[in-house]
């Protein structure tokens, strides 16, 4: 029956580890996007937006990072997606085709647009042949910075069959950080996940409670035995001191971190990229 039952889960785990080359601990960079066109604080031109992010994926790729992510992170203050001009996302198209082309063929390219656009990142991902996408409000209604953000896993999951782009995973965020959830608070974050996995999630990402932030490791850990044979990712707060805390998990993702200082703001430091490449070593498997 042991047997059996690691075959089931394994087979469930597919997705994610054709994908990734571990079965747990894969480290997620982010590529956090200078401001774009038409955005408050836009002060650069395409050209200029393309040699950064090219530059930033380059020392990605020379670290070897298992993954990455490019997020629009600059463009604050967000809108949500029925307000976001149809430029951000073509933006974000040449962006992510970009670093694709930078990156090696077997390190997945992920996309996610804030904020909650998750029918643009799944277009984007179409188009500039990425992996994956990171979304927001997959299940259960919330309030966040932008507004309230209802759920979209039914509409999603038929606009990626529409567009024939069903070998793009979907990881969503639950009881996601710079977000309210008291209208949810008699649905646990377990019961959330199995919500998630019900709706055909490939995979739930948990957060702190707000950028740079560690998540909760009893979380991780519940959320882990909630959904056994579905991925679950650590999507902030990560650290070399905190790394055993959440090595468990299937992925970690870091962007505040591998940040000089670990401001999102700054620059990539590289060697912060390589102390934590050289300690997820002792996790993965």
């Amino acid at each position: 029956k042991l047997i059996l039952l690691d075959s089931l889960l394994q087979e469930s785990m597919k997705p994610f580890q054709k994908l990734f080359p571990f079965r747990k601990c894969n480290i997620i960079g982010m590529v956090h996007v200078p401001a774009l066109p038409g955005t408050p604080a836009s002060q650069l031109a395409m050209a200029e937006i393309l040699d950064k992010v090219d530059h930033e994926a380059e020392i990605y790729r020379k670290c070897g990072v298992d993954g990455l992510i490019i997020e629009n992170m600059h463009d604050t203050p967000y809108c949500l997606e029925k307000d976001l001009e149809p430029h951000i996302a073509t933006c974000m198209a040449v962006v992510g085709q970009q670093v694709r082309s930078r990156t090696t063929d077997t390190v997945p390219v992920g996309v996610q647009i804030l904020a909650a656009a998750n029918r643009s990142a799944l277009a984007v991902a179409k188009a500039a042949q990425l992996q994956f996408v990171r979304v927001e409000g997959f299940v259960f209604g919330h309030v966040a910075d932008e507004g309230w953000i209802d759920a979209c896993a039914g509409p999603l999951l038929k606009y990626r069959r529409q567009i024939g782009c069903e070998g793009v995973s979907i990881l969503c965020d639950i009881k996601k950080k710079h977000s309210a959830h008291s209208v949810t608070s008699d649905v646990s974050i377990e019961e959330t996940a199995k919500a998630a996995q019900f709706f055909r999630t490939d995979g739930v990402i948990v957060t702190g409670s707000a950028t740079g932030d560690p998540a909760n490791p009893d979380e991780i850990s519940d959320v882990m035995t909630a959904v056994p044979d579905l991925p679950v990712l650590v999507g902030s707060g990560v650290t070399t001191q905190n790394m055993d805390k959440f090595s468990a998990a299937h992925g970690l993702i870091i962007g505040s971190y591998f940040k000089i200082g670990g401001n999102w703001e700054n620059d990539l430091d590289p060697e912060r990229i390589r102390c934590v490449m050289e300690e997820s070593k002792k996790y993965k498997m």
